[in-house]
């Protein structure tokens, strides 16, 4: 369980948790820890807002700083890979052409407009949220419950190498709802 919370915090923050055992079973823990870590970027966001309500800066502001430290928190790997998401699917190529646009380091237009409108939602959203700083927590921890969804045993690896090869089939349905139970029950409380 450390081991996979470690896997979790390392790669999914900035914080150096480091691992000393990468396997499936880590691999599978971590994903399920996945929407816990969302408490450390979405607690980063929560303490900017609420350090911008105490230096009385306004709402757009505060809402910008805090997508900032949730970015800077992540490495900004959630805007990386979804820019890549953007791009592969917006190529138009067959699946294996798509996966090497995606794979690319460079952005294309689908990537930053995407970019944008994704970054520009998250500000306007914490901005006009009636307390900015608990929507902040609630949409990253709810936000990373896309990984044990995504990694269920039904649902393949893109390509053989790498990382989604190590955790893609590790989480059981039963594993994945019942942290999506957990998790609701805890914004809702």
């Amino acid at each position: 369980m450390i081991e996979g919370l470690r896997l979790a915090v390392t790669l999914l923050t900035v914080v150096p948790a480091g691992t000393a055992r990468v396997d499936r079973g880590t691999a599978r823990t971590a994903m399920l820890l996945a929407p816990a870590v969302g408490l450390i970027t979405g607690g980063a966001a929560a303490l900017v807002l609420l350090a911008g309500d105490l230096l009385d800066l306004s709402r757009p502001l505060s809402a910008v700083l805090a997508v900032a430290a949730t970015a800077a928190a992540t490495r900004a790997l959630h805007l990386d890979g979804l820019a890549d998401l953007a791009d592969g699917l917006g190529s138009g190529r067959p699946a294996a052409d798509a996966l090497a646009v995606m794979k690319r380091s460079d952005i294309g237009p689908f990537g930053v407009v995407t970019l944008l409108l994704t970054l520009l939602v998250q500000v306007a959203a914490l901005a006009s949220a009636p307390d900015p700083a608990v929507a902040a927590l609630v949409a990253a921890v709810a936000g990373r419950l896309a990984l044990p969804w995504a990694c269920r045993t039904a649902v393949p690896a893109a390509r053989p190498g790498g990382l989604g090869a190590l955790v893609a089939g590790t989480v059981g349905t039963r594993a994945a709802a019942a942290g999506t139970a957990a998790v609701l029950a805890a914004a809702a409380g």
